[in-house]
């Protein structure tokens, strides 16, 4: 494809916005010529600071649209999967939010019609893309740290979304921890074979009411022999915590919560530092548009997008293993939950 990639964005919340400005201003490969939301001046104010030329009256709209080559799919999670399956059927490469559904049925119908199509798909688990994790990957894939033996993440939110939201969700591990099974999944190269999850009500009693946990430790075995352990909380009064730790035979690498400056502060009293970027926005601002770019490479140069459809499968079945072992209060295998699916014919 020599001409620049036209591509239409469907959802122009806050996620959208983060997309539609990295095409606007970072990624002169690609052009946006409309965006749709319900939400008409939602649209309408992400197209006058994109400077994006039609706000569509729907996604249908845009999907019908033959001048588009690519979608962005950055509505609601319970959208996901019908939009992925429509812009298949009309030729579009297709870039979608995780998760693509909240159940395996779902998820499979998207990606037989993305394979059916001949279509490309990626799927939004944009922390592969930070330089940090990146590293890591790096530090283990080159033998920098031996045999990795122990992985470690921390996912800790600053605060907890509103109650309207936990209830849509999904709950915890299918909205908030899912980004830290695919980054096991990243950092490991290999697969989760069994989970173990402890999970409670720490946080906010209204979040318990609404049938959600907000504070887990979940165990993963994987399939070569590493042990991986991941905390997730909901609010951590400090701000967004974000880390990860691998323990190799040679060796270990760690990463750091990223700060708005590198100042420190010296004292009588204390040596201090300002708090870390306090949410996703701007924590992961960087790696919103190096996973845009790497769509876009991937659609212009005809290459294999870095996140596939299996990928994003993969962390749910992680996820619906950990929720399962939290409920049963009990180690759970993966293949436990693809016999359930087996055995419903989901």
């Amino acid at each position: 494809m020599s001409r620049r990639l036209n591509v239409g964005i469907i959802g122009a919340g806050r996620i959208g916005k983060v997309h539609a400005e990295a095409i606007a201003f970072s990624i002169p490969e690609a052009a946006l010529v409309a965006i749709a939301d319900v939400q008409a001046e939602a649209a309408r104010a992400v197209a006058e600071r994109c400077r994006i030329p039609r706000v569509a009256a729907t996604a249908d709209e845009i999907l019908r649209d033959s001048s588009i080559d690519a979608v962005l799919i950055c509505s609601p999670t319970d959208t996901h999967a019908d939009l992925v399956v429509e812009a298949a059927r009309f030729g579009k490469h297709i870039f979608c939010e995780k998760p693509i559904a909240l159940s395996l049925d779902q998820i499979d119908r998207a990606l037989d019609a993305v394979d059916k199509a001949q279509v490309k798909l990626q799927v939004g688990f944009n922390r592969r893309f930070d330089p940090n994790f990146m590293r890591v990957r790096v530090a283990i894939a080159s033998g920098e740290i031996g045999t990795p033996h122990l992985l470690h993440i921390i996912s800790r939110d600053p605060g907890p979304p509103p109650i309207s939201y936990v209830r849509s969700s999904g709950g915890m591990f299918l909205d908030m921890a899912i980004h830290d099974f695919d980054m096991a999944r990243f950092l490991i190269d290999d697969e989760v074979t069994q989970v173990y999850a402890a999970a409670g009500v720490r946080v906010d009693p209204e979040i318990g009411r609404a049938g959600d946990v907000d504070t887990a430790v979940t165990v993963l075995h994987f399939a070569n022999g590493v042990f991986g352990t991941i905390d997730n909380c909901r609010k951590a009064s400090y701000g967004y915590d974000q880390r990860a730790e691998v323990l190799g035979s040679a060796g270990a690498i760690a990463t750091e919560n990223v700060f708005p400056n590198r100042a420190v502060i010296s004292t009588a009293e204390a040596v201090r530092r300002d708090l870390p970027l306090n949410f996703f926005m701007e924590r992961y601002a960087e790696s919103f548009r190096n996973e845009l770019h790497a769509f876009v490479d991937a659609v212009v140069g005809d290459k294999p997008v870095p996140v596939t459809g299996a990928d994003a499968r993969a962390s749910v079945v992680i996820a619906l293993a950990a929720q399962k072992s939290h409920e049963e209060r009990r180690p759970v295998r993966l293949e436990e939950i693809s016999q359930v699916i087996a055995a419903t014919g989901l």
